[in-house]
């Protein structure tokens, strides 16, 4: 009986298959069948046994030919579902390859090549550079840059004319070889100078404060100033103004403050137009009215019109003269304390005393004037007596100053008077 699932012609390859299957199959033992297997040609048997065979190792179990013969066992298999099951594993082809779970493989993957950041160029080619793209705020910056650079030094220009206008450099040479014992007194007053006179414009008024005892050089540093910025400056600019004299006992307090409050508005104006800063060099202090410092502290204040900002003032009193001395004394046996820091407690101690005499004395700056020892006493005999034309002999100098009294204090003579009393001992020569 022919099957219509089985009507094709089989391959060579199946052909094959097929004999290497009757040759397993007869090894094997018959396995008992139904009677309507009996039905089927041999060659049908094995080919259904060789695909469930294949099946099976293919799957990894046999439940497949436990069914089929279960079903051919029950009489219910039919041959057209075994034709069927053998036409959709026809492509399947038969291994000896044990049995068991394939394992996948996961492909590697390729490693990506870094690129080469050179660009290769052909040897016979031109290279070119990519155009760079220029900012305009580059230029503006360099630009701004420059223009900041040039006031810079126009400005610093500007402070250099000023001090050679004032030729402080010269006032600085002439102190220091015509002031004895007073070295930290000399740069205070010039870096005080040369700060302020640098510019035209100012918030306030410079006030120094000259104290210190007699004879020590506060006035004759006040002659030197006046005669100098008289010199380079002109008279009109310059007011040297002595208490006793421009106001002596019983003048009207009223009269000398009108006088000085116009002699410094007239001054101030002109010194204004012409773009000068004046000088005002007041001496005795110590001896003026109460109502006078008040009239003299209007003009120190900060609140009014801007040639009055413009002025350089110089106090000079001996108030705080014994404060300075005891304290000079004190710290004279003192190594521990540098020239300057004794120079700064000098200063905290005078604030307080000038400030109970006028408040404006708080915002003022203090130069305070220690002593001068026996050898700057006997540079002062020896000036002075070169500029009378006498003989400067070494032996009757130190007998001029032997004649004067002197604090003793480790080791060293400080004179009581100063270089006051010189000139009179010179005159009586």
């Amino acid at each position: 009986m022919e099957l219509p699932g089985l009507a094709r012609e089989d391959s060579p390859a199946e052909k094959s298959n097929q004999r290497e299957d009757v040759k397993m199959e007869s090894r094997k033992t018959p396995v008992a069948s139904p009677q309507k297997l009996s039905l089927m040609s041999s060659p049908m048997r094995a080919v259904v046994r060789l695909r469930r065979t294949a099946h099976a190792f293919k799957k990894g179990y046999l439940s497949g030919d436990k069914l089929l013969q279960r079903q051919f066992s029950l009489g219910k298999g039919k041959l057209t579902g075994v034709a069927n099951q053998a036409s959709l594993n026809s492509s399947q082809y038969f291994t000896f390859d044990p049995a068991g779970p394939f394992h996948v493989t996961k492909p590697k993957r390729r490693k990506k090549k870094s690129r080469n950041p050179r660009v290769l160029y052909p040897e016979s080619s031109k290279k070119y550079l990519p155009a760079e793209h220029k900012s305009k705020a580059t230029r503006f910056l360099l630009l701004f840059v420059a223009i900041i650079c040039f006031q810079i030094l126009n400005a610093i220009e500007n402070l250099d004319d000023n001090l050679m206008k004032y030729d402080l450099d010269g006032l600085e040479k002439t102190m220091a070889r015509e002031v004895f014992g007073q070295p930290l007194v000399i740069e205070r007053v010039m870096g005080l100078l040369k700060d302020y006179l640098a510019t035209h414009v100012h918030n306030k008024p410079l006030v120094l404060s000259f104290n210190g005892p007699s004879g020590v050089g506060k006035s004759h540093i006040g002659w030197l100033l006046a005669k100098h910025f008289r010199s380079v400056m002109g008279p009109h600019s310059v007011l040297h103004y002595f208490t006793m004299h421009h106001c002596p006992v019983g003048t009207s307090v009223s009269t000398c403050q009108l006088e000085l409050s116009e002699t410094i508005g007239d001054m101030v104006a002109r010194a204004e137009m012409e773009e000068i800063i004046p000088v005002f060099i007041l001496d005795e202090v110590e001896f003026m009215p109460e109502t006078l410092l008040e009239t003299l502290g209007g003009f120190f204040q900060k609140n009014q019109t801007n040639e009055y900002l413009n002025a350089v003032y110089v106090l000079i009193s001996n108030l705080g003269g014994e404060e300075i001395v005891h304290r000079f004394l004190q710290n004279v046996s003192d190594d521990s304390l540098q020239p300057q820091e004794k120079l700064d407690e000098l200063q905290s101690a005078l604030r307080p005393i000038l400030s109970h005499v006028h408040s404006f004395w708080t915002g003022v700056e203090i130069v305070p004037f220690g002593l001068l020892e026996k050898t700057h006493i006997l540079s002062c005999f020896y000036e002075e007596m070169m500029s009378e034309g006498i003989y400067p002999n070494a032996s009757h100098i130190e007998r001029l100053a032997g004649q004067l009294s002197y604090y003793k204090k480790a080791g060293k003579e400080f004179g009581r008077t100063g270089c006051k009393q010189v000139v009179a001992k010179v005159n009586l020569l």
